[in-house]
């Protein structure tokens, strides 16, 4: 199969389009800048410049995962809060109409989305059923992100609600084990906020299985089965790092440090993936202690 992934060359993108070219299927990134990238036989790179003046670069792909877009974990000052919505906005859009340009369009587009769209109550597990809401800011974004890909032409729309992705080399978790390493690892605020993750390796396997099954369509959440407070995953990090976790970081701290930024810490969603469950997906590492073994060895 022909795949195009956007942000293809961010940490996830990465980890997928080689996943990809692994199993044999022909990969374009789309891009910013291509540069003097080169890949194998089975690899190119498209800018988003090229794709809009040639649409019929995407002419017989049969897959596009659209995972672009800014890295929320940065100020949340008015630039910021811009720039990570309009990036979102602005790819499901450039997705849209390329795809609208095409005489053979793709079976499947897998969009990215957040799991932050059901917002912070913690009184049930949230599923795909599950009433969005927009009550703040993260979750406003999703709401718009999605309300973007729906205007998508295609076949079939995946729109991946993803969680905490836990992998070595990327993503927020070298960040939260750092203060376990130096000692002083502890819970966040009241540590009853919730942690929906996924480990790296699910989180590949989960969109190729979303472009593999032809009866997965609409809203996925990419969350392990056992969503954890951020008092309990400390704790399980602490464990699998051999520290411990006694160093409570206050709220008041973190919003006077990182201001409404502290939010990504402060609070979180509760969800559960049942739509990949009762589609059949199995998770490699459903729980968190196997998560952690697999990510942290025995190096620590």
């Amino acid at each position: 199969m022909k795949v195009a992934v956007t942000g293809g060359t961010g940490y996830v993108g990465s980890l997928l389009v080689q996943a990809l070219l692994d199993r044999g299927d022909e990969v374009a990134v789309i891009t910013r800048s291509a540069g003097q990238r080169t890949g194998g036989p089975k690899l190119r790179y498209v800018t988003w410049s090229e794709l809009a003046e040639s649409p019929s670069a995407l002419e017989g792909f049969g897959a596009i995962v659209n995972l672009a877009g800014e890295s929320i974990n940065r100020r949340w000052n008015e630039a910021g809060k811009h720039a990570i919505l309009q990036s979102r906005l602005d790819a499901a859009y450039a997705v849209g109409a390329a795809i609208a340009a095409l005489t053979n369009k793709p079976e499947v587009v897998v969009n990215a989305s957040g799991i932050s769209i059901y917002g912070t109550d913690a009184s049930i597990a949230h599923d795909e059923e599950s009433d969005v809401r927009g009550t703040d800011y993260l979750s406003s974004v999703v709401v718009q992100w999605e309300a973007a890909a729906d205007r998508i032409p295609a076949q079939r729309l995946v729109k991946l609600r993803v969680g905490l992705v836990l992998g070595m080399k990327g993503g927020a978790f070298p960040a939260m084990l750092l203060p376990y390493r130096l000692f002083a690892g502890g819970r966040i605020g009241t540590g009853k906020q919730w942690i929906p993750w996924i480990h790296e390796d699910d989180m590949v396997r989960l969109i190729l299985f979303c472009i593999d099954n032809p009866e997965i369509e609409g809203p996925v959440n990419a969350s392990a089965p056992e969503p954890l407070t951020n008092d309990d995953f400390g704790r399980a990090v602490g464990k699998a790092a051999g520290r411990p976790h006694w160093f409570p970081l206050p709220a008041f701290l973190l919003k006077t440090v990182l201001g409404e930024l502290s939010f990504l810490l402060l609070e979180g969603s509760r969800a559960v993936p049942r739509k990949a469950l009762k589609h059949g997906f199995t998770f490699r590492y459903a729980d968190i202690a196997s998560a952690l073994r697999q990510l942290l060895g025995n190096g620590r």
